[in-house]
This record gives structure tokens, sequence and C-alpha cells, in this order.
């Protein structure tokens, strides 16, 4: 099989997309990978925060395997292997654009560079609002093409870093989207406010797509296009209450297009679970390069080349997540530490410290959720004394939780305490605690806390040392 180019695109924070039905959304590249290629229907991240996420991606790991790499602005230890790094030493000419691995210190880990390559990030444009990148990503990429020598194959990061936040208010309705296109979920109240919030998301969703859009036409005005593998997928759910760093469905079930016209049969949808730490093992099989041991995830080669549609892989049933410390703000800057496991009906999640605040603490301003004008209507209500919202986003969580995904896919409805599903939520804790065991989690061995040890290298005006030493009331002032 000859060596294909690699085009990896990668969006910062989004849920949807066309082909998967969301109308209010108009992501026409995204459907035309889809459409040429392969739709995944259960494609899942392994740790749902933009660091851990991607970090997963490049090494090919369970994100509890990762040390430091776990935690959202943490290090990217040098010893785990990036598919990247091994590509370019076969010959793959590699490079980023706009967000690599992000946010972290990769320096401190002992790399030359970020985990996903040189950056291309130098050609600039005007964007169409405030919140869009002035970063051009298909210029960037047009510079990395023409820096390849001679037609050695290309690997490249596209790290679109739309649609995160923050965004232009009302940018969505100003370009004609409508408020009656969207339909909020179960666990946000009826509410125009988070519908513009939404609108002013898709309206970025949309700007991502059209540099897909652009890249790929550009692949194919290079005669390129059918020799280069193209995965499309996102790091995390959308920046939203009880989606981002949540560890819920809407979070870590993402969506997932693949294509390469050359070998891949088209206009397929996948049932199988798979996990992003398949990604790495799958860019080296098609790179002619044997993935290290370290990787923990399986190539998705045999299941992209195939022809059989409906048909899963006994192997691909099952999926697993997990996380530790997001953003600082629980009391002591500690961990929020969960592991998840899905099937193909259910999701068991386990909060080992269901005392704690999944979203971070109140007094430190819950920052493991972004600000938007969705999270302050929810707790303008519970100031209100209405918790109804508030709870669902915000409250604390039981130590185990299983949803049936089928029936209630916005996991509405806790059946872990419920008798008939006793036995199904012990074999699930069972199965999960064994995986955990295999993978060498520390969390599950007793030895968690070192977790809490890593240096945090982001922002600390939101942690609880900050908290306690009075910079919120200094801030009024």
């Amino acid at each position: 099989m000859s060596r294909p180019n690699i085009l990896f695109v990668i969006a910062d924070d989004a849920s949807h997309m066309g082909a998967y039905g969301h109308d209010f959304v108009s992501t026409p590249a995204f459907d035309r990978v889809a459409k040429e290629g392969v739709l995944f229907q259960n494609a899942f991240t392994t740790n749902p925060k933009c660091a851990p996420s991607r970090a997963s991606i490049l090494a090919g790991m369970h994100t509890w395997q990762m040390e430091e790499a776990c935690n959202h602005f943490g290090k990217f230890p040098s010893k785990f292997a990036c598919y990247p790094d091994l590509l370019e030493e076969q010959g793959y000419h590699i490079g980023y654009t706009g967000k690599g691995w992000s946010p972290g210190d990769w320096k401190s880990g002992g790399r030359k560079r970020n985990p996903a390559g040189p950056a291309y990030n130098e050609k600039k444009l005007v964007p169409p609002t405030t919140g869009i990148s002035t970063i051009d990503y298909v210029a960037n990429f047009h510079d990395f093409l023409d820096d390849r020598a001679g037609t050695e194959p290309f690997c490249f990061w596209f790290g679109c870093l739309e649609p995160h936040r923050h965004y232009e208010q009302g940018s969505g309705l100003r370009a004609g989207k409508r408020l009656e296109d969207i339909k909020l979920p179960a666990y946000y109240p009826d509410d125009d406010t988070i519908r513009s919030d939404w609108l002013d998301y898709a309206l970025e969703v949309e700007w991502f797509d059209t540099q897909l859009g652009r890249m790929l036409d550009l692949l194919e005005e290079r005669g390129e296009l059918d020799r280069t593998l193209i995965v499309v997928t996102s790091d995390n759910g959308m920046p939203f209450p009880r989606v981002k760093g949540q560890m819920y469905e809407q979070d870590f079930r993402l969506p997932m297009a693949i294509c390469w016209r050359e070998k891949v049969p088209g206009n397929r949808r996948v049932q199988d679970l798979v996990s992003f730490m398949d990604l790495a093992p799958t860019f080296l099989e098609a790179g002619g390069v044997t993935p290290p041991s370290q990787m923990s995830g399986n190539s998705l080669m045999s299941l992209l080349i195939s022809d059989k549609e409906g048909q899963v892989d006994p192997s691909r049933v099952r999926a697993f997540m997990g996380k530790e410390r997001h953003d600082l703000g629980t009391e002591g800057d500690v961990a929020y530490p969960v592991r998840c496991i899905r099937t193909p009906d259910y999701l068991y999640v386990r909060n080992f410290k269901p005392e704690l605040w999944p979203a971070g603490n109140p007094e430190t301003g819950y920052p493991n959720v972004d600000s938007s004008p969705t999270k302050t209507l929810l707790l303008k209500q519970h100031e209100e004394g209405d918790d109804e919202y508030y709870l669902l986003s915000f409250g604390k969580r039981p130590a185990e939780e299983l949803f049936d995904i089928v029936a209630d896919p916005e996991c509405m409805v806790n059946l872990a305490d419920v008798e008939a599903y006793q036995s199904l939520k012990e074999s699930l804790w069972e199965e999960l605690r064994d995986k955990l065991e295999q993978t060498g989690d520390p969390r599950i061995m007793g030895q968690g806390d070192i977790f809490d040890g890593y240096e945090y290298v982001g922002d600390q005006s939101h942690s609880w040392k900050a908290y306690k030493e009075g910079w919120f009331e200094k801030q009024r002032f």
C-alpha cells in the first residue's frame, strides 16, 4: 500500500456537523469528507478537554497513562513518542497551523517543538468577527505545501481555533441565523439567550468548515486529494455548561469523518466504538511505521478499507474515558477524578470524589465551565432560587452514574440506584476497574493523588489559593 499524505483536521470545542442531521449548522466540507469516506457514529475522546484530548491523539494512549499530559495546562513528557515525529523519521514532511498540542508546556517536558510539529502561523487575515482568530489557516497550509521537498508525503495538523470561546455576542443573529432553528437539550431552560449563544457558536463552526473546504480545494488543485488520508474531528464538546469538561455523552462522543479516496470506500456510516487513541496507530500504519509498544490504541485501517457497513467489529464495542485536573478552582486545587466505560447501549460513570464540585467551586466561579451568556443565565436563575438547571450543570454528583444512551442520550436519568440495573452497574464497574488495572491507572492503584502534584502552568487567578489569599476581593476595588 502506497504511503498517503495525511491531513488531520481538528476543531476546538465542536459538537455539531450537518452530516449528523444538525440543521442549524451548514458544514458542506465536513459533509463532503463524510460522503467520500466514512462517517463515525461513535467516536470518543479519551478526556474531554483540549490538552489531554490532543495528547491522546498524538501519543495513542489512554489519558491516565500520560502522567502530566493527563491534566489540562500541564506538561507533555518527551518520553511519550508522538506520531508526527515518527512519521518525520520515515521521510514525511510535517507541520501544523493554528492550535497544535495546547494549552500546556511542551518545553519543560523536554521537547524542542510542539508535539504537532513545526508551526506555520505567520500568514494573517482580517476575521469576520472579533471572536475568530486572525490566523490565515489556508495560506499557511499553502506555505507548508510549498516547503515540501519534491514529492515526499506530508503529514499536516490543521488545529482550528474555532469554535472556542469567546464569541462576538449576537454575531449569529446578525449573520441571518434564526433562533427558531435551535432545539435546546433538556438540561437547559427554554430561553432565547441560550439559543442566540448557540447561533454564535454555529457561526464559528461554519468558519471552521469553510477553512476545511478551502484546504480540500487546494489539495484538489494540486492533484493531491485522492492520495491524502483526511481525518476531521474535534477535541471535545461545545463550550457550554454540562458539556465541555464534563463526563457526559455530549462532551466525549464527537463528530468524526475520514476519507482517503484512493483506498477507502465512501458513503459509509460506521457504528463501531472508536477512540481518539486509535488515530496515531492509524496514521503510523498508513505511513508504513510500526507503532511503538507504548500505544494502547488500535489502528482503524482495517475498518476503513473494508466495504462492509452495519457490521460492528466485536473488538470495538467499548470505549473508555477519564479525567483528572482540568482547570483550577476546587478546594485545594485538586482534581475532580472520573473514569467512564461506554458500551453500545450504556454509559457508566465513576466519580471518585463526589464530595467535590465537578465544575469547580462556587467561590471560584465554577472555572471548569467557560464564561458565556448561557452560564450567566443559569447562575442568575440559581441566585433567584431556581436550581433546576443550575444543579444539572454545576451541582455535585453521586459516586456512580448509569445512563441508557439509546433512550436517554442527554444523560438526564441516572439509573445507578434503580434495582433493576444493579447487576449491569456492577458488571460495568468490574469491567472498567479491570481495564484501569490492566493499563496501569494510578487512580485505581491507590496513587491517584499524583495527578494533583503535577505542575499547573496556566492562569491561576481562579485557583483556590488565589481565593484564599483574597484575590477575588481585591478585584472589586
